[in-house]
């Protein structure tokens, strides 16, 4: 029982490490304007809340902080 549990666990590690994350995967080009940090007095950046709750509940944390990282969990910009 204990092997079936490590092997259990490893494989769940395994999945987290490698598979990745929604917004990253089918949110499409990730353009330069989501991937900066806006400056003091700009508005912040929307998020895009589809992706945001699928890798919450399907995926789990991590995931989700590997789509706030690469920019992808934000919404692309609209040049005025």
């Amino acid at each position: 029982m204990k092997k079936i549990r490590i092997r259990f666990l490893g494989l769940l590690f395994l999945a987290i490490v490698i598979l990745p994350s929604c917004a990253t995967v089918l949110g499409g080009k990730v353009t330069e304007c989501q991937r900066t940090k806006p400056a003091p007095g700009q508005p912040s950046r929307e998020i895009r809340a589809g992706y945001l709750i699928a890798d919450l509940l399907l995926l789990t944390i991590p995931f989700t902080v590997v789509d706030f990282i690469t920019g992808a969990i934000y919404k692309p910009c609209t040049n005025k």
